[in-house]
């Protein structure tokens, strides 16, 4: 969390893999959890384990979380993305992003990372209403966030839904594609030529009902999807961006290369930003990455 909202450490990571692969696009250096941290919630990261936060029990403990009182602790991320933007050559687009409220809730209720995040759904099928009470505070939050990206000098954002994937398709339409679909209204109202790139990871055939009702301007597709089936069902709809298997990054040789043909091949015909499936690994070497920029700018 100290290296998040510390503005001039967040910028040099943002920046440091632009000076050395030259990609098209910048992410911020930020976390999905800016978000619950704001609103007052305690947020930490354990080596080992990953992110630990003070669960939420109950409708009652809502009562700890305020859109105002705690803001003021992640508001250096917007100096960060002045920094950058700054600092970022003019041919270079900035991305800014949120967790989107599913996956936020998730976190916050379940108190980490979960194998079947039966708390929450438990939570959102027997108390509807509170757990509605939570959802429409992060919507509000995350539209407040995504905003004040952009003023600071984002062009495009993004919204990560990593944990979309675990929702059947009545509880995907309730709980990702409405939240989405709202935010996405209420960015549009004060910023309506930025574009959105919605992520519902893990979403399957669900992607393309994401594509039809969600409003994003993109769409990004995890590594299971078929990028044929993409071509056919998502690329006329929307942009897509996406989807090497990050693992396929970290071996290189061949297969990355085949990886990368099969993509540009399925995808290149429509609207499409490469990109990987999901994030790079850790252990991922370097000269991969510088491999696979040499590989997007060739021609096929």
């Amino acid at each position: 969390m100290d290296l998040c909202l510390t503005p001039k450490m967040a910028a040099e990571v943002t920046l440091q893999p632009i000076r050395r692969f030259h990609p098209d696009g910048a992410i911020l250096f930020s976390d999905i959890l800016i978000i619950p941290f704001g609103l007052g919630q305690s947020v930490r990261f354990e080596e080992g384990i990953g992110p630990v936060l003070e669960p939420l029990d109950t409708t009652s403990d809502l009562s700890r979380l305020s859109l105002d009182q705690s803001w003021s602790r992640i508001e250096a991320t917007y100096e960060t993305v002045s920094r950058v933007r700054e600092d970022l050559p003019d041919d270079v687009t900035l991305i800014g992003f949120a967790g989107a409220p599913w996956t936020v809730a998730t976190y916050m209720i379940e108190g980490r990372s979960s194998k079947d995040y039966a708390k929450t759904k438990l939570w959102a099928f027997s108390d509807p209403k509170g757990f509605s009470e939570l959802m429409d505070l992060l919507i509000e939050a995350t539209i407040r966030h995504l905003k004040a990206q952009i003023r600071a000098g984002a062009q495009v954002v993004k919204l990560f839904d990593s944990w979309a994937g675990v929702l059947a398709p009545d509880q995907f339409e309730a709980w990702t594609i409405d939240p989405m679909r709202r935010i996405v209204a209420g960015v549009k109202e004060d910023h309506p030529d930025v574009p959105i790139i919605g992520f519902p990871r893990g979403a399957g055939i669900q992607y393309k009902a994401f594509a039809e009702r969600a409003g994003v301007d993109a769409v990004a597709i995890d590594t299971s999807v078929p990028t044929d089936w993409v071509a056919r069902e998502i690329q006329p709809i929307t942009p897509v961006q996406g989807n090497l298997d990050p693992i396929a990054l970290v071996s290189g040789g061949d297969a990355l290369i085949r990886a990368v043909d099969r993509i540009r091949g399925d995808l290149e015909n429509g609207p499409f930003i490469f990109n990987l499936g999901h994030g790079v690994i850790p252990s991922t070497p370097p000269e991969n990455v510088e491999k696979l920029a040499r590989l997007l700018r060739s021609p096929r």
